[in-house]
Parts: structure tokens; sequence; C-alpha cells
């Protein structure tokens, strides 16, 4: 009985030994905020940080940035305007709640500003390998290169003082390019400029883009891309201008897809184009795309017209007034496709977008974040998609490990279907 109750004894003890012990809090980590950054940049740039770049940053060749999700880069200097040279390898890994942004000061965003010209872009040289954007919003760039821009003296873009810069300048035809749900807007002329590599672009938005110029997605010889899902609102110019200019191998080869182009061309002083633009044997798939209010239907340069291996396809056409629904028709320039829905009456094919006035002026630019180009029940662009073509990255490009796949097409037009 005594050893009984010294072992229930010494039990109590540990127990109440046990019951006092606390175990140290993990210790907060706030998250990075660097002041002033410049030149060579590399490494990574860790969750939820704030980098202030106040001079021109540049990832050098044969090396890498990673910025992880929810970082701020707050472009801070608006003498310089800094640009960003992509030598190496850029990955912006945002998530849906936790998006990386490129932006500038919240008091810089006004209307004055509406179309940016704050900062530069994301200009790649020639040997960049790979260059991924995941969840980010990149806005208020496309500032005018100068004598000492760091893309002007490295012969980047087309290598002149005086341009305004794009959103992303690409040329590396061995390189691999990926853009998928991100945001896009208030820029000043071209969103995406591309001249090489394997490329993925979809489920972006692009609006508020273009002041004289400009083309949402501008891609040239040396591309196979797949370019599906985005929703591009009121482009200067063209939501996608395609084209073999350069005669680099490969071949200009798009597959364009299930993308909602709305207003695209009113806003340019000349009629160059006004929704997809083929030029100079480029070869373009083009399937399930929603064209409203747009200036034109697909339109092709008569003096160099594309491939005649191209496809067109299941294209849905509105216009809420005649002279737009008269510039979706058929002509030497403007291509019908097979088994495209157009109508030759004004406010036929209404897409019944959740929620979008469809007699917004087509030379508005501003962007209301609570449209909602979703469908409707009784859409004509339900079941109106075309799923049974061939996409290039069906088996996706391995970019850093990580394997990015075209989304699959769907059986409705446009970039959404119903909630």
């Amino acid at each position: 009985m005594k050893n009984l109750l010294a072992f229930a004894s010494l039990a109590l003890f540990a127990l109440a030994g046990c019951s006092d012990d606390k175990t140290e809090p993990t210790p907060e980590v706030k998250p990075v905020v660097e002041e002033a950054v410049s030149g060579e940049v590399s490494g990574t740039w860790t969750k939820g940080g704030t980098y202030k770049i106040t001079g021109h940053i540049q990832i050098p060749a044969g090396k890498s940035l990673t910025i992880e999700e929810g970082v701020t880069v707050l472009f801070s200097d608006s003498v310089v305007k800094p640009e960003v040279v992509v030598q190496g390898n850029l990955y912006s890994l945002g998530t849906a709640d936790a998006p990386v942004k490129f932006t500038v000061p919240d008091a810089w965003k006004t209307t004055a500003n509406q179309f940016g010209n704050l900062w530069g872009g994301l200009i790649a040289g020639p040997k960049s390998a790979e260059f991924v954007l995941k969840n980010t919003i990149l806005e208020y760039g496309g500032a005018v290169t100068t004598e000492e821009s760091p893309s002007v003296k490295a012969g980047l873009y087309k290598q002149l003082a005086g341009e305004h810069v794009p959103v992303i300048y690409f040329p590396n035809i061995d390189g691999k390019l990926v853009v998928v749900n991100s945001t896009i807007r208030n820029f000043n002329e071209d969103g995406f400029y591309i001249e090489g590599g394997k490329v993925i672009i979809a489920n972006n938005y692009f609006y508020t883009t273009g002041v004289s110029g400009g083309d949402a997605i501008n891609i040239k010889s040396g591309v196979q891309a797949d370019v599906a899902f985005n929703v591009i609102y009121s482009p200067n110019t063209n939501a996608l201008k395609l084209s073999n200019s350069g005669d680099r191998t490969p071949q200009a080869y798009i597959v364009g897809y299930n993308n909602t182009i709305i207003n695209a061309g009113w806003r340019r002083p000349t009629t160059k184009g006004g929704s997809i633009w083929l030029e100079k044997s480029v070869r373009a798939d083009l399937y399930n795309n929603l064209l409203a209010n747009d200036r034109f239907g697909i339109k092709r340069d008569k003096g160099a017209a594309e491939d005649n291996r191209s496809v067109i396809s299941n294209t849905v056409y509105y216009g809420h007034d005649q002279l737009t629904t008269d510039q979706f028709q058929p002509s030497a320039e403007i291509i019908k496709g097979a088994n495209d829905l157009l109508s030759t009456k004004a406010g036929d094919n209404d897409p019944k977008f959740v929620n979008y006035p469809l007699s917004t002026a087509t030379t508005n630019a501003a962007f209301d974040t609570k449209w909602d180009f979703h469908l409707q029940a009784g859409s004509p662009a339900l079941g109106k998609g075309k799923t049974d073509f061939t996409r290039l990255y069906a088996n996706g490009i391995v970019v850093n490990g990580v394997t990015y796949t075209s989304p699959a097409p769907q059986s409705f037009a446009g970039a959404l279907g119903t909630k």
C-alpha cells in the first residue's frame, strides 16, 4: 500500500509538472519592406513583402528572381520611371487570394494617369529562358524610353528612344512564357509584344490599355502560342494582332479560343484593326471567340494574308448598333468562319452578360470591376463552342519544374460560361 501511494504521488507530481510546461510561442515574422531597390536583383522576394523600386532593375543572365504570393513591387520614382530588364528568368507566383502586384503609389492612380506611363514594363532579353506570371496584377506602366533606358542600351524591344514599352516584351524563340490568371490594366500602349517562344496566355483580364495605338496581345514570328479564356475590354486597336513578321523560325502559329473581346478598336484614330487582325502568313486557328461591339470582325491584311491552313470557326458576334453590325459582315478583309453566329440586324445574338450594359459607348475605356461577363441562361453563346480541336499545349509546358497546361476548350463561346 505504501508503494502504491508513493507511485500515485509521483504520477500526480508528473502531471502537475506537465500542466505547468509552457511552450514558447512562434515569433511573428513581419513581411519584408525594402525601401530602395535598384540595379541587379535575383533570389527570392518573400511572401507579403513590399519592394520599393527607385531605379531601373535587372535580372542578370543565368540568374532568376522568384516573387512569392502577396508581394507588392512598388515603382516609386516618377522621374526615372524604372524598367525591369529580364536577362535571366522571372517567376511571379501570386495566388488568387494574394496576387503579386506591379504597381505605383495609390496617390498616383488618378484619372489623369488612367493610361499609366509611370513606370516601364517587363522587358526580356534574347536569352531569357523562362518567364512566368501567375495571379499577377500589372498596372500604370508603359513609360516612354529615353537614351538612358536600359532596354535601349541593351538593344531590346524597338531599340529606340521615344517608344512606349509594353507590359511584357519576350523575344527568345527557345524560351517559355506563361501568363495565367492575371490582370493587365492602365497601360499606355501594347500589352504583350512577343517575338519568340512557347507561350500560354490564359484566363487573364486586359483593360484600359492603349492611348493612340496598341494591341492587347501582339504576336510575331518565332512564337507558338495557346491564347484562351481571356477577357479583353476596349483595347485601343486589336485584342489579338497575329503576324509572322520577322520571318523567324518557327512560323508564328497561334491557337486562340474561348476569348471574350468587347469594344475593340474604336479608340484608334485610323482603321487598322478592331478585334483580331491576321497578316503576313501567320497560321491562326480561332475557335469559340465572342466579339461584342467591336469595330470590325476578324480582319486580314489583304496584301499579306494569313497562312491558308488557318481555321476560323464558331465565332459569336453581337453589335448593339447597325454600324457595328455592318462592319462584322464578310468581305475581302473581314473573314467569316465556319459555323459562326452572325446577323445583319443590330441587337441580334445578345450574349446576355450577367452585368454589362451593352449600350456602353464603344469608345469607353474605363472599366467597372462590378461588370460580369459570365453568360445568363438563354445566351446564344451557350452550346456554341467547338471542343474537338487540337491545342498546342494540352500536355503542358514545363517551367522551373512546374507543368502549365493550356485550358481545355468549352462548349460555349467566350471566356466565361454560366456561373
